[in-house]
């Protein structure tokens, strides 16, 4: 039977058109035509900046001029996109670029910050006496080989380990407080520390000041600091491990938990190690807003230029504070001393950053070489113990084998009788 047209067209509308084989996306790497869009977009967005700003608007300043360049070469890179990828991907590489740019943006702004201090403090930190001598016997028109910052140094690190000291363990203990017993007072306790983290630094500096020194009566010290940067950083400690705690898996305490192991255990062996990493941050987030106070230390440290390394006797002085006033003066040398110091602090808290990364840097299950031969040895001890329990206890059951009679004999010997 011959087909007519119409049928013919009938089956080719009714036959499957043939697959397109999917191709996955790129997700990740750079493209040539990812990269050419890049540029082509940058150019765009100078450009249209250059126009808008020198020829068609009466727009000026430097900061206008950049916004509307980026804004500009986001909207042609989003169409210049767009003409070869599909919405989704359009907004993952629009939204990547601005990422890239914030992480740019605050990497820039920490360099700057660092390298500008550095290289105002460069005529400072050359001279060995800066780091070895007081100001006692120096002055403001003295040149930079007399005097120096090691009182400043001393005070900042009695004080900042005076705070630590108060800090960590009540921060710890009040962050696993409030993950593991929850209930009412848990909440208001979060509450009181999420308030005081807002809490501003003249507030807790006053506090001190008025129950420490007037109240009790006692003088101005390193002690009385240390006692109102922990009020600073209590607060930090708290909510960071309180965050850092949540985030340790619940099948790991009901495991310890389900082989018996009470609460303060579960929390000592399995809770804190593996937070151990998240609760040196913690640690390091509060230390960093601590040793950078100035208002409290002048408020309870009182200020001297000599050195004193007793916390309890005396007025004490730290870097932030030595900073401040050795910056307010008019001569150049003291503000050459003044951004040496600065440079010295953010070398210390890089130092301290370093220790505590190295003390909690480790994941959870990874050892250090003095923790895995301790387990060794404790492997070793364990096999061995069993191995003497498991042969006591053959022993023991080959004598009672040996001793117990015959279950035949009983009974032949009671025939035996019968028969005498």
């Amino acid at each position: 039977m011959e087909k007519t047209p119409l049928a013919a067209g009938a089956v080719e509308a009714a036959a499957p058109a043939p697959e397109t084989p999917d191709r996955p996306r790129r997700i990740g790497g750079p493209t040539r035509s990812g990269v050419l869009s890049l540029f082509g977009a940058a150019a765009s967005g100078l450009c249209v900046a250059v126009l808008l700003f020198g020829e068609l608007a009466p727009f000026s300043g430097p900061l206008g001029f950049f916004v509307t360049a980026y804004v500009a070469f986001l909207l042609v890179y989003a169409v210049l996109t767009g003409l070869e990828e599909d919405g989704q991907a359009v907004r993952d590489r629009v939204m990547t670029v601005v990422l890239w740019t914030a992480a740019a943006l605050l990497f820039t702004a920490l360099a700057l910050v660092v390298g500008f201090t550095a290289w105002r403090g460069r005529e400072a930190l050359p001279h060995g006496n800066f780091l070895t001598q007081d100001m006692q016997a120096a002055g403001p028109l003295d040149p930079l080989t007399n005097g120096g910052i090691a009182h400043a140094m001393l005070g900042t690190l009695i004080m900042i380990t005076i705070a630590l000291a108060i800090t960590v363990p009540l921060g710890l203990a009040c962050a696993v407080y409030l993950n593991q017993i929850p209930g009412r007072f848990s909440r208001f306790v979060r509450t009181i520390v999420e308030a005081m983290t807002a809490l501003p630094s003249i507030v807790a500096g006053l506090m001190v000041y008025a129950v420490w020194i007037l109240g009790l009566g006692m003088q101005k010290s390193g002690l009385a600091a240390g006692f109102a940067i922990s009020v600073m950083m209590l607060p930090i400690v708290i909510r960071a491990a309180d965050v850092v705690l949540r985030l340790v898996p619940g099948n790991l305490t009901e495991a310890a938990e389900a082989l018996g192991a009470p609460r303060w255990r579960t929390v000592w062996h399995v809770v804190l190690p593996t937070a151990r990493s998240g609760l040196a941050t913690a640690v390091i987030l509060g230390t960093a807003r601590g040793i950078g106070e100035t208002s409290p230390v002048l408020l309870t440290a009182g200020f001297t230029a000599a050195l004193n390394a007793n916390p309890t006797n005396g007025p004490m002085i730290s870097l932030p504070l030595a900073v401040f006033n050795f910056v307010r003066s008019p001569e150049p040398t003291m503000i050459a001393r003044g951004f040496g110091a600065a440079a010295v602090l953010m070398a210390l808290v890089l130092v301290l950053f370093a220790i505590a990364r190295i003390i909690g840097g480790r994941g959870p299950g990874h050892q250090s070489k003095r923790q895995a031969r301790r387990a060794a040895r404790a492997s070793r001890r364990d096999l061995e113990r069993f191995v003497e329990i498991n042969a006591a206890r053959g022993a023991g059951n080959c004598a009672t084998s040996h001793e117990a009679p015959a279950p035949d004999d009983e009974p032949n010997t009671a025939t035996e009788g019968d028969r005498h």
